[in-house]
């Protein structure tokens, strides 16, 4: 099994971040969750992979994309993975997952 092209970065209990999991799975998505630090300023792996302490953040390596804020995010996966979207799901039976 290969790992989702879709990974997410976030915290635990975020409602932003869960605004974005509410989209991945209504789309279908399979995702990686990467769970962060809760204080802003040790966030570094977030930094590092998209020059933001925020979350949510995701790294789509299907299309290349790497996003901050909830909305823009919501907005790039309705245009992208939606039904006027371009990209299929890879298994669009598949379940969201965590780790």
């Amino acid at each position: 099994m290969t790992d989702p092209a879709i990974t997410l970065y976030r915290l635990q209990a975020c409602p932003f971040c869960e605004r974005v999991v509410r989209r991945l799975q209504d789309l279908g998505l399979s995702y990686r969750s990467v769970f962060v630090e809760p204080m802003h300023s040790e966030r570094d792996v977030v930094k590092r992979v998209a020059g933001v302490r925020s979350v949510p953040v995701i790294v789509d390596e299907t299309t290349g994309v790497t996003m901050a804020e909830s909305a823009n995010v919501v907005e790039y996966l309705d245009a992208t993975y939606g039904e006027s979207g371009q990209t299929a799901p890879a298994d669009a039976s598949a379940t969201a997952g965590g780790s």
